[in-house]
């Protein structure tokens, strides 16, 4: 049965709702005020109401000039001294890195996925930080590695770092654009917690294994990036969780 347009209406305005108050737009070290003021405005177009600043500069008044009508947003901004200071304030489930330099499938840390991807895919109901790093050299291997997932704007090779305020107006409009429904039973996303220990499992069952370091390593980050692309639900966490620990008890 074909549902009725107001209540697709009243779903997709909720999604909207629990987007603009689940997202979190992480700016790590930026390096200039200004920048922050222009990331603050393009977080006012889409309504988002959590920006993060990780060791920011001082916040002199370009930043609030720059900003408009987001100038709030930098009134109202959290600071941290480190990441790590941050995700033990806020309880994150989905952490996204994002990059202008794309990895191929040598590079698992940098595997990414476009912005349109992305916005496809997210559960509003989930609190998602989105990365954004500094204006020179973007995220540190260790901060991508720290996230679930990286996406990236394809930009002509010849000139591929996009602006940060830029780069932000393209995957937040993604985000928004267009809401995927959740409503059907049975296929709630698996939580972060879910995920953790189904890769956790994974990472016993291959230290089992006889081969070398670097190659457990790398099996269980491509092992997570699967996790983290699928999108799994929570029965399927559950299930596969099952599988893992009945291999690893015959391989004991």
């Amino acid at each position: 049965m074909a549902k009725h347009p107001h209540i697709e209406d009243s779903q997709k305005i909720e999604e909207k709702e629990h987007l603009k108050n689940n997202t979190y737009v992480v700016f790590i070290e930026c390096e200039t005020p200004g920048n922050i003021g222009f990331l603050a405005r393009t977080m006012a177009n889409f309504g988002l109401k959590n920006l993060v600043l990780i060791n920011p500069p001082e916040l002199k008044e370009e930043a609030f000039y720059q900003a408009m009508h987001g100038k709030h947003l930098v009134e109202n901004a959290k600071i941290y001294r480190t990441l790590d200071e941050f995700y033990n304030d806020i309880s994150i489930d989905f952490k996204v890195a994002s990059t202008g330099v794309a990895g191929g499938s040598y590079n698992l840390s940098r595997i990414a996925i476009t912005p349109e991807q992305l916005g496809k895919s997210l559960n509003p109901k989930d609190k998602t930080a989105i990365l954004f790093g500094r204006e020179g050299n973007g995220l540190t291997n260790e901060e991508i590695d720290s996230c679930d997932m990286v996406v990236s704007i394809p930009t002509d090779e010849e000139y591929p770092i996009m602006n940060i305020s830029h780069a932000a107006a393209i995957i937040l409009y993604e985000v928004f654009k267009n809401r995927n429904e959740f409503a059907a039973e049975g296929l709630e996303e698996s939580t972060a917690i879910e995920k953790e220990l189904l890769i956790e499992d994974m990472e016993k069952m291959i230290d089992t294994l006889s081969i070398p370091e670097h190659k457990k390593k790398n099996g269980l980050k491509a092992f997570k990036n699967i996790i983290n692309r699928a999108f799994i639900t929570g029965r399927e966490a559950h299930t596969l969780k099952g599988i893992l620990r009945r291999l690893k008890n015959n391989l004991d």
